[in-house]
């Protein structure tokens, strides 16, 4: 076993960063994420590492670094909450276009505008839809606990660079500010950067004598070149939903009714499931690890042998329409959700089942 850490869970993916042999952050405070900078100044990853640490003057600003420093093949990351991951949608959109591998955490906050700083889980569609223009994806993680914050940067890293496709952990200000304890890995040494070249052919590393230049750029003007470069795109995304699909199943055995929830909702929805089985309701829970890809043919499994689904989220419902779109109406699906930053009961999820389905 590693080393054991009381730690936020802010700080977590902090920590995760400088153990994983990230090269560099780059970003800008916003509540509730502002502990991953503020950890990272006070670690000085640049002392332990080399790793770079630099607080933007703007979200749009650290989107950019990041397109940049992800362009030469290295392993970089940012982090926001909400607003500030709409200011990056435009840079994030061109990542993906350039097809360069990167790290986004989303650290939920309630909108819309500026909203609350209480946590949320609004920011579904524009996590998992795209986001900023054009067809693209980011493959999406969303951590239920600490451990998990910690364990997801390894893991994001992982799939950004083995599909070069930039990834999102998806958090809330939950997660992100509650204390538990972490299992903390050994450090990783940082590429060297004839490493780099070796392994990322693709990198903007200098013109050397024996290869081309790499250009990198989501520009052509070309429409049906541009065509065929979407069609990759989406040969990609069809790999990634084959590939990676993750999920947690609770006592869905034999479970007559299911929820299906993720993040803080999922913690909540544990103790729903054990009440409700105190009571005599055969419940279970779903649990999306990866929300794209989103485990669309376990939910459709699922549609063939229980009697309900609800979708349990702090939004107005979003993550419900994917459930609806995997289940394919064989089976009836609800959406109980709480707004604003309120973050709903275990008691409460449980009136609504009865509600809806008993």
């Amino acid at each position: 076993m590693g080393e054991l850490k009381l730690m936020k869970g802010n700080e977590a993916i902090a920590e995760a960063a400088i153990r994983d042999g990230a090269d560099g952050y780059f970003g800008y405070p916003i509540t509730p994420q502002s502990e991953v900078i503020e950890y990272l100044a006070a670690q000085q990853p640049e002392e332990r590492t080399g790793m770079v640490l630099l607080q933007a003057e703007s979200e749009l600003a650290s989107i950019n670094m990041i397109y940049g420093a992800a362009g030469s093949g290295k392993k970089v990351m940012t982090s926001s909450s909400s607003p500030g991951v709409s200011l990056k949608q435009e840079g994030i959109s061109y990542i993906a276009g350039a097809e360069l591998p990167c790290l986004v955490l989303n650290v939920v906050r309630g909108g819309p505008g500026l909203g609350t700083i209480q946590p949320s889980q609004s920011d579904y569609f524009q996590s998992t839809k795209g986001g900023g223009h054009g067809d693209y994806h980011l493959i999406v993680l969303a951590p239920a606990s600490v451990q998990e914050m910690y364990d997801f940067v390894e893991l994001g890293f992982d799939l950004a660079f083995k599909y070069r496709n930039p990834a999102m952990i998806l958090s809330d200000g939950a997660i992100g500010q509650m204390m538990e304890k972490v299992e903390i890995g050994e450090q990783k040494p940082r590429m060297t950067e004839q490493q780099i070249k070796e392994k990322y052919p693709w990198a903007t590393t200098g013109k050397t004598p024996d290869r081309e230049r790499n250009i990198i750029t989501s520009l052509e003007l070309d429409s049906a070149k541009m065509e065929k470069f979407n069609e990759k795109l989406v040969e990609k995304y069809r790999t990634i939903k084959e590939n990676e699909v993750r999920y947690e199943e609770i006592q869905c055995e034999d479970a007559d009714y299911l929820l299906v929830a993720y993040g803080t909702s999922s913690r909540i929805c544990e103790k729903t499931v054990e009440m409700a089985r105190q009571e005599g309701i055969k419940l279970g829970l779903l649990r999306p690890i990866t929300l794209f890809p989103f485990p669309s043919q376990r939910l459709a499994e699922y549609a063939q042998k229980v009697k309900g689904i609800m979708s349990v989220e702090m939004s107005s419902g979003q993550m419900v329409e994917d459930v609806k779109l995997a289940v394919e109406s064989r089976v009836q699906v609800e959406h109980y959700g709480r707004m604003g930053g309120i973050v709903p009961s275990a008691e409460e999820v449980l009136q609504a089942l009865k509600q809806k389905f008993l």
